[in-house]
């Protein structure tokens, strides 16, 4: 077996191996489980994460979670804690210790401090014998195994188990909160994921021209009305300003190749009256659905059921939502 065939089989055993153990976690989730979750959420004041060595990073991912998703929460490293960062914890705070094996040094000084100040510990711990699992007032079992490191030494898996777990419990929380995509957004104002979620047409198609003609327009009018606002389309109403349709260039095209004598053709007799409407309040990734489900690349816009104007699949992709 070559080096590359030994670097492949090595890969998909740490995938398997990861894989499986996530999957073992379901066996962990029992009522005790739903009676941590109901206290999280209950908690009054903030979710305070700690650990020691790579569970520590895997605990700042958990309160990056939990804050992006409406729960207060803050880290505490434990090494940090036991001088001075005590001072952190609050008498409604609900701590949350991370650790695989639950007897670092860290941890059994920091366990009894805790409980001095009578705040909730919950463990999060792959050795249900440890110091922390027997001392903590709940546990989450993240047992695995074995670590994905071929010396089944440095933390792999096992930190894998937390993350998937950290998850598991922001989920559950989301839930009872009735966390929703708006409130999401009040938390996420900013890059590609805020404009997904704040973006709204409105915003994209104030800027940009108003083709329009009406039913009884010659085709000469509805090329350069197309062509004089560049947005691949026109509006067509009628003459009670209701809309009507829509004319396209590649309907103008297709007519083009239909037949050599357009003069007599008006924009009623190629109007496609199957016109996908959207409101100017839709969120613009919303409107990028609708264009992609439809193959189309422009959306008339509708105000109080008026024709208020066009927006096109290229402002959006400027937008970088996609």
């Amino acid at each position: 077996m070559n080096k590359e065939e030994t670097i492949l089989k090595i890969a998909i055993a740490a995938i398997q191996n990861e894989g499986k153990a996530i999957l073992q976690l379901e066996q962990y989730l029992n009522p005790d489980f739903e009676k941590i979750i109901a206290l999280l959420y209950q908690t009054k004041g903030r979710i305070v994460v700690s650990g020691i060595g790579k569970s520590a990073i895997v605990a700042q991912k958990i309160v990056a979670t939990l804050n992006s998703t409406g729960t207060p929460s803050l880290f505490m490293h434990a090494a940090d804690a036991i001088h001075g960062d005590l001072g952190m914890i609050q008498d409604n705070d609900t701590v949350l210790i991370i650790s695989k094996s639950g007897d670092s040094p860290e941890i059994k000084v920091l366990v009894p401090l805790i409980k001095n100040f009578g705040n909730t510990i919950i463990g999060m711990v792959g050795n249900t014998h440890s110091y922390l699992a027997t001392h903590a007032d709940h546990l989450i079992n993240t047992t695995i195994n074995e670590e994905a490191c071929p010396n089944n030494l440095a933390p792999t898996t096992s930190t894998t188990a937390q993350m998937v777990m950290g998850d598991v419990v922001s989920i559950a929380i989301m839930y009872l909160r009735g966390f929703k995509s708006e409130d999401f957004a009040r938390y996420h104002p900013g890059g590609t994921l805020g404009r997904k979620l704040y973006l709204t047409v409105n915003d994209l198609y104030q800027n940009n021209e108003k083709p329009l003609v009406y039913e009884n327009a010659s085709i000469k009018e509805v090329i350069i009305e197309i062509s004089k606002k560049r947005m691949g389309a026109t509006a067509v109403l009628n003459s009670k300003e209701e809309l009507v349709g829509i004319i396209t260039d590649g309907d103008i095209r297709r007519l083009l190749e239909q037949t050599d004598s357009i003069q007599h053709i008006s924009a009623s007799s190629i109007v496609n009256k199957n016109v996908k409407t959207i409101s100017e309040k839709a969120l613009a990734i919303d409107a990028l659905e609708m264009m992609r489900a439809n193959d189309i690349n422009q959306l008339i816009v509708v105000q109080d059921h008026q024709y208020a104007g066009m927006v096109h699949i290229h402002e959006i992709i400027k937008e970088g939502i996609i």
